[in-house]
């Protein structure tokens, strides 16, 4: 495998260098001295940004971007065999790396690095992380799955030993990864296409675990059912968070004030460390601060700086963020929630908040998602007064006719709850003009593009 060597700045290529992630890690190796240069089916900001930066940028993925004086191409889960650039790369005998071999292999260049990794809240907790390390004065690089508004966006080039990021465990990414502190916030039925069933997941998060070494550690969830199938036998330090008093570190007398932010007191091994009020929303939130708090005790940060980096940060894009008020007084929040899961969290949280009425504009994610939790996702959205159903985003899948949107709605009128499937964007926003009232919420849900419902809601 060809190997990045900070020391030996080379020429390397991103097919696909839009991406969220992509352009992170192009953005690093350009501040490193590389030479960085890529594709990209469109133009955007972050396409504008990295030329600015001083990357090369094309936009069509052709064969004549290939060049011989490329040293290794970066792809992603994205790129198919057939590509025009992948197959070129392919007949030139190119190095080829996929991003989370990329991303491993900058992860090894730090001394204190931070992978945060579970089935929901990656990129929350590692926001939480990247202000705690900031608050410290540790200046570290941060890789995160979001834009986050204290770093400028979705990446931050440090100078010093520590660096965090999001682990993905979807196509087994993160074993690629080389941890020193490993978070494992969270394991549940997600990504099926590729897994399966729950217990190949289970496996893959014990296979990323055994990626930290024997210096290192691990912070897990210690009120999962499969905490064991995942620690037992390691050879690194194991400790733990959550809610029971067998848990190294746990939240006790949790609240939510009228925002729904959460304020607790830290118990560290039967010790109570002090108050702690996060700027994030939800129980859940407060749980997996515990894993930053932790993972910060064991790099030496002191428990006020923890605190007030808490304190410090606030949700980033698309987690629970308030974006206005129609003409009508109903407010308009918008949530990247996309499993379950993360869908009762958020609908729990808005429900102890709101004042009006409960609407949720979802747009389901994947067909395989929608049709192996189908039961869970009518569940979930069941305690919200009204939904309206988009259209599943296919992202990388093609409709199979198993499942539709209607189906979800279905379920929910056999559950007595208002479900509407509308399909596209447009039927949403009238339907939710003609009928909502003053202090109604509406969230707009899902990881495709369901939030542009709310800008135009918000531009009328």
């Amino acid at each position: 495998m060809f190997q990045v060597d900070f020391s030996k700045p080379c020429h390397i290529y991103f097919m696909g260098i839009g991406g969220i992630s992509m352009s992170g890690l192009a953005e690093i190796l350009l501040k490193e001295g590389f030479r960085i240069s890529g594709s990209d089916m469109k133009e955007s900001d972050i396409t504008k940004m990295l030329e600015e930066k001083g990357a090369l940028v094309k936009i069509g993925q052709v064969k004549e971007n290939i060049t011989d004086n490329i040293d290794a191409v970066v792809y992603t889960a994205a790129i198919r065999e057939d590509n025009e650039e992948f197959c070129e790369v392919k007949k030139r005998n190119i190095p080829l790396l996929t991003r989370a071999q990329l991303l491993g292999q900058i992860m090894a260049f730090y001394k204190y690095s931070v992978a945060v990794a579970g089935t929901h809240g990656k990129t929350t907790t590692t926001s939480m992380m990247t202000s705690v390390l900031l608050k410290a004065e540790k200046d570290p690089t941060v890789s995160i799955g979001g834009m986050l508004d204290m770093i400028g966006g979705n990446i931050r080039v440090g100078s010093s030993d520590y660096f965090v990021t999001e682990a993905c465990e979807y196509t087994n990414s993160f074993h690629s990864f080389n941890p020193y502190i490993s978070i494992i916030l969270n394991i549940d039925n997600d990504h099926l296409d590729f897994f399966k069933n729950l217990d190949n997941i289970i496996e893959s998060f014990r296979v990323f675990a055994t990626k930290t070494p024997k210096e290192g550690m691990i912070v897990i969830n210690g009120d999962m059912d499969c905490l064991g199938r995942v620690t037992d036998g390691l050879l690194c330090r194991v400790v733990t968070f959550g809610e029971s008093d067998k848990c190294d570190y746990i939240a006790k007398d949790i609240s939510l004030n009228s925002l729904g932010k959460p304020e607790f007191t830290v118990v560290e091994r039967g010790t109570e460390l002090g108050k702690i009020t996060l700027n994030v929303t939800g129980k859940h939130n407060a749980i997996n601060s515990l894993s930053v708090i932790a993972a910060a005790r064991e790099l030496g940060i002191a428990f006020d700086d923890i605190k007030e980096g808490l304190l410090g940060c606030s949700s980033a894009k698309r987690r629970f963020e308030y974006k206005g008020t129609t003409d009508k007084g109903a407010i308009v929040v918008d949530d990247y929630a996309h499993h379950p899961t993360e869908i009762a969290a958020t609908l729990k949280v808005a429900n102890e908040i709101k004042k009006g009425e409960l609407w949720v504009a979802f747009q389901p994610h994947t067909y395989t998602r929608t049709y192996s939790l189908l039961p869970e996702f009518a569940e979930a959205l069941s305690s919200a007064d009204h939904v309206l159903l988009a259209d599943i985003y296919a992202a990388r899948e093609k409709d199979d006719g198993k499942v539709s949107s209607k189906d979800i709605a279905d379920l929910l009128n056999k559950k007595g709850t208002d479900a509407v499937y509308l399909g596209d964007f447009l039927s949403i926003e009238k339907y939710f003009e003609k009928n909502s009232k003053e202090n109604d919420v509406l969230i707009t849900m899902g990881a495709g593009n369901i939030d542009s419902v709310g800008v135009s809601l918000l531009k009328k």
